[in-house]
């Protein structure tokens, strides 16, 4: 698949497709006239590489990551790295969730200064 495909397929522009390749996170070959050409999976790929950056984790940990994913091998200091970023996932939560409940009280507040129940 050329470059423009695999943007429009996955939703994202072709400038991310080239960082993610100068990343070494997405690979690609050539065309004799130096077009970009991508595997079949390239799509899927660039999924996942999504969904690892909205979590938060940054480039050097999603490349260690992606041979995981392709492989299911994982070396010990693979895992320790994961269950790492797992934790701060879940620490993340927690504080989202504690800003989350905030953000609730507050509009609860803002609508009942009074304490009454609102009306249905």
């Amino acid at each position: 698949m050329r470059i423009g495909e695999v943007a429009a397929k996955a939703g994202v522009s072709v400038r991310a497709l080239r960082y993610y390749e100068q990343q070494d996170l997405l690979h690609s070959t050539r065309s004799p006239g130096g077009q970009r050409r991508y595997p079949a999976g390239a799509v899927e790929r660039v999924g996942l590489i999504q969904q690892l950056y909205s979590v938060g984790l940054p480039s050097r940990i999603i490349r260690e990551v992606l041979p995981f994913t392709d492989s299911g091998e994982a070396s010990p200091e693979l895992l320790d790295l994961l269950e790492a970023e797992r934790d701060r996932l879940d620490r993340k939560m927690t504080d989202l969730r504690a800003v989350r409940n905030r953000l609730h009280d507050c509009i609860t507040e803002a609508r009942n200064p009074d304490g009454t129940a609102s009306p249905s």
